[in-house]
């Protein structure tokens, strides 16, 4: 399969990319630097652009079988929450999902996978108390940029999935994965998160659900 891959260069992004050419489908590796991280790398077509721009998502869009959407904000969320980012807009998720559910659109391609946040919408009241607490506290404006994302997504008119990480990681645990909301351990590798997006992207499995991945519980809890 040809797969677009929108923020490939971000954590899960890069993982995602990765799971796919190990599975031998066609990356384009969308993201503002991407022919300085992934050059070279065999069965990726680097593009280097911005994710809001209609007019870039739309060409990127053109001739692929799926896009898997994996935007954020790298830098530090306490410095965010008190600054503001210094490059990527507050907003980069929910207009980059605009722009690529508008080419989609345009181009006839089905398969949406959006990488969103454990928290959010469907799994809102099952967050643990001291994650509300951070959510509400520091990451404020960036769920609720989730929140217009997963409206977006589902009321896109596409095959979408939406992936709901629980906090992320640089381990190499395995992944959990739930359509019910359900949780085991709070942390998950952005490896493992990557490869569930490429699973997803690349098959016909939950059209229409958020999936929940989290790490295994730590033993004893």
């Amino acid at each position: 399969m040809k797969v677009l891959v929108v923020g490939a260069t971000g954590g899960t992004g890069r993982q995602a990319v990765d799971a796919l050419v190990a599975g031998g489908h066609e990356v384009t590796a969308l993201a503002r630097r991407a022919s300085a991280v992934l050059a070279g790398l065999p069965g990726v077509r680097p593009l280097d652009g911005d994710a809001t721009s209609p007019a870039v998502v739309d060409r990127a869009v053109q001739g692929q079988d799926a896009v898997v959407v994996a935007l954020g904000i790298a830098e530090n969320a306490l410095r965010v929450r008190l600054r503001g980012p210094s490059g990527t807009p507050l907003d980069v998720r929910s207009r980059g999902t605009a722009a690529v559910v508008a080419a989609m659109r345009e181009h006839g391609v089905r398969r949406l996978v959006v990488q969103s946040s454990y928290g959010v919408g469907d799994t809102r009241d099952r967050l643990p108390l001291s994650s509300r607490l951070v959510f509400a506290l520091l990451l404020k404006p960036q769920i609720a940029d989730h929140e217009v994302q997963e409206r977006l997504a589902r009321g896109s008119g596409l095959d979408w999935t939406l992936v709901q990480p629980v906090y992320l990681t640089d381990a190499d645990e395995p992944a959990t994965v739930s359509t019910d909301g359900s949780v085991e351990g709070m942390k998950v590798s952005r490896r493992a998160v990557g490869g569930v997006l490429a699973a997803l992207a690349t098959g016909r499995d939950d059209v229409g659900s958020c999936v929940s991945v989290s790490g295994a519980a730590p033993v004893g809890a």
